[in-house]
């Protein structure tokens, strides 16, 4: 198991990178912010360019490099949610045009006479409220729902681009032909590892925001970046950083390979991107000072879309607790 970008790998990292620095720049994040601008256009541009596609396990790194430029340029689209929650569930019923969401727990399923019929609220759901379908997942399986069946509701958050809603069944009825046969516990390492891997370009993001203030601030006529305190800190960020970044692309090829560590490898870059943001976001409001809390400086963005990624599918501290028990089992 390499470990390493082959050259298409990089080739396709360029790629991407190019296509989001231009397609998604930070004025468009900030329009999204204050405007409301509906981020539909830039969807599309990831659907004609076949970024949905990315949909068999074997492209899971590919899909991992999408996911990291995306997190690091703050994407306000609902790829993330499509892409690593929705589309691993759903299986060959994914339609690559066509915005989905997963729902995890919350939900209780009943059958009768005519089919099976969904109960329950779900909190909390990534992009359920601009999904076209709903993956459901339940005790006796994985529910595919049409987004127009059930109560959505946005919930206000902090991250002023990313969409958060509670979604409400009330005796939503589905056909034996919506019930999917899915490994829900397989599809959630690639939830994880996305969640991972995304929360890492965040921080990348803010790092590089960081080091380009250093270099320009000046105190006592020389750029604070030549304080020895300062630099300790950024090398902290970028080492952090390094490490969640090959945890997320390891636990991507275990996925790829369909490794039977695939389930500690996504808890472990899940766990470590949560300890990377806490501490990249605490030194890169440190280093930039009273600048770093204002509405105006780009960094908030990054460091919301950090903290999102934290919080989302559990934290660091719920997946230590998880690797430990495991370990604890050998």
């Amino acid at each position: 198991m390499l470990l390493e970008f082959d050259a298409d790998q990089r080739l396709w990292q360029e790629t991407v990178r190019d296509a989001v620095t231009k397609q998604c720049p930070p004025t468009l994040v900030r329009s999204v912010a204050e405007d409301g601008v509906d981020p539909a256009q830039l969807w599309e541009t990831y659907v004609d360019a076949g970024w949905t596609e990315l949909t068999d396990p074997e492209n899971a790194v590919e899909l991992a490099i999408v996911c990291e430029e995306l997190g690091r340029a703050t994407d306000p689209t609902p790829y993330l949610a499509t892409m690593t929650q929705f589309a691993p569930l759903v299986g060959d019923r994914f339609d690559a045009a066509q915005a989905g969401a997963a729902i995890y727990s919350g939900v209780t399923v009943h059958r009768d006479a005519t089919g099976w019929v969904l109960d329950g609220t779900a909190r909390y759901v990534l992009d359920a409220d601009r999904a076209e379908r709903l993956a459901v997942v339940t005790e006796a399986g994985v529910f595919l729902v049409s987004a127009g069946d059930v109560a959505l509701r946005r919930s206000p958050v902090f991250d002023p681009v990313l969409h958060i809603a509670d979604v409400s069944f009330s005796g939503v009825r589905v056909a034996d032909t919506e019930r999917l046969p899915t490994d829900a516990e397989k599809a959630r390492h690639l939830a994880l590892t996305g969640m991972a891997i995304t929360t890492v370009g965040a921080c990348q993001r803010i790092l590089d925001l960081v080091l380009e203030h250093v270099k320009q601030r000046q105190q006592f006529g020389v750029a604070i970046g030549t304080f020895q305190a300062v630099q300790h800190k950024a090398v902290d960020m970028h080492v952090a950083i390094e490490r969640a970044r090959a945890l997320s692309y390891f636990a991507a090829l275990t996925i790829a390979a369909d490794d039977p560590r695939r389930r500690l490898a996504a808890a472990m870059a899940k766990a470590s991107a949560g300890e990377c943001q806490a501490l990249v976001f605490r030194h890169g409001l440190q280093l930039f000072g009273a600048m770093g809390f204002t509405w105006e400086n780009d960094l908030q963005f990054a460091l919301k879309r950090a903290k999102a990624g934290e919080l989302m599918l559990g934290g660091a501290a719920e997946h230590r607790a998880t690797i430990a028990a495991e370990y604890r089992s050998f």
